[in-house]
């Protein structure tokens, strides 16, 4: 018994279209410009005057930080309250990026099935 197996190549236009998607993620890229590899939370602490109402049940806070791996060990990094904005959208923009490496390789990878990896 033979198995035959046909392999359905894609046509030019195809091949066509995934070039032009790798060129618009690859121009996105330039755009992500503040990225940040890591998390925020937020954080409520006491204090060390004993009469406080922190101690009590209201907390001081809430105080963000972000969470960055560094030469192999994880640091936490204080952001003042008017920059979480921009903390959380640069863990975004990283978010973004690797979407965005996923789909280049699965082009990349069609196109070298295609044989047509080569030529673009």
């Amino acid at each position: 018994m033979y198995i035959i197996c046909y392999t359905r190549l894609m046509s030019s236009p195809q091949i066509d279209q995934l070039l032009a998607q790798r060129i618009s993620l690859l121009e996105e890229l330039g755009n992500l410009s503040h990225l940040i590899r890591g998390s925020c939370f937020e954080r409520f602490s006491t204090c060390s005057r004993p009469n406080c109402s922190c101690h009590t049940g209201k907390r001081h806070g809430p105080r963000y930080y972000l969470v960055i791996h560094k030469q192999g060990r994880q640091r936490q990094k204080y952001v003042p309250t008017g920059q979480v904005h921009a903390a959380m959208d640069g863990i975004e923009q990283y978010r973004r990026l690797q979407e965005i490496v996923e789909e280049i390789t699965r082009i990349n990878l069609a196109l070298i099935k295609e044989k047509a990896y080569a030529d673009s």
